[in-house]
């Protein structure tokens, strides 16, 4: 199986050297001449975008729709160049309306389409322990099945074109909530007088536990490393996202427009180039600060 990753940023790049480790032909190509320097010093043939070799695979890994619509139809142009029946899958966290859009036309000029955002950050990537949400055929699953395995811990089908994406926004819709709520439940906890980690640890022997609590926290938020990989303008993007697909669809007014008013109340605490776990660190500091006064 023949593979180009178009993205060979901190995301796309690790999935390259994971798939290539794991056997596959891969080939790299990214905009910027830095970072196909750095993946081709780590072994990863690389090319620039005009210079795209016929593949089985086209795997996408790019920041936001705007960029995965370009490189489809315009630049390079995956429409008029790819071979018929390769595949062109993107792992990015996309605007659903405009995966099918884009799956659409693709099927028109007979190659196929997979949406499949992960969640695991740069180090799942570099494993291969990445989570994938999948939409898409049943078929074209199954053909990729080897690429997938190699580089997941775990994928699901959750639907057609776009589903996957529609899934994806769900999630980290709830990956923002929780990093404001475990904040704000271990900020009271410690003006109590309860240290955080002990905190934590009871949080997560109950029902109140996450992702959030167990891993972000103790990894990232607690350790004060903040970094995880991947930065707050991303997830403001995809809160962006997560609201309007909701609005498309009438939903009642919830809980979703206050996560995304409370993610954008100050764009610089944290920026948008800060981990974005630093918002749930923000909040702790600030508790720590009042509770020290």
């Amino acid at each position: 199986m023949r593979i180009c990753v178009i993205g060979l940023g901190q995301m796309g790049g690790n999935m390259a050297l994971t798939l290539q480790a794991a056997g596959f032909d891969v080939t790299g190509s990214d905009l910027f001449d830095s970072a196909r320097q750095r993946l081709a010093e780590r072994g990863l043939p690389v090319v620039a975008p005009d210079e795209l070799p016929p593949s089985d695979v086209y795997l996408l890994s790019l920041p936001t729709s705007a960029q995965v619509r370009e490189v489809i139809e315009t630049s390079p142009g995956l429409l008029g160049l790819a071979p018929k029946g390769s595949v062109i899958v993107d792992t990015s966290t996309s605007d659903p309306v405009v995966s099918r859009e884009l799956a659409a036309k693709v099927e028109a000029a007979g190659l196929a389409w997979l949406d499949a955002p992960v969640s695991g950050g740069p180090k799942g990537a570099a494993t291969g322990k990445l989570g994938m949400l999948l939409g898409g055929e049943t078929a074209t699953i199954e053909r990729l099945a080897p690429m997938l395995e190699a580089m997941s811990a775990r994928y699901t089908h959750v639907g057609g074109p776009g589903s996957g994406h529609v899934v994806k926004l769900a999630n980290n819709y709830l990956c923002a909530a929780h990093l404001l709520t475990t904040a704000e439940a271990v900020a009271m906890a410690a003006r109590a007088g309860v240290d955080p980690a002990a905190c934590l640890a009871g949080l997560n022997s109950g029902s109140g536990r996450s992702a959030v609590s167990e891993v972000n926290f103790p990894e990232w938020i607690l350790s004060g490393r903040f970094d995880s990989g991947f930065i707050t303008g991303l997830m403001r993007k995809d809160l962006r996202l997560a609201r309007d697909a909701a609005e498309r669809l009438d939903m009642p007014p919830g809980l979703l427009q206050a996560v995304v008013e409370a993610w954008h109340a100050d764009p610089e605490h944290p920026a948008d180039s800060d981990d974005f776990n630093r918002i749930a660190g923000a909040l702790l500091a600030a508790a720590s600060e009042e509770t020290a006064s």
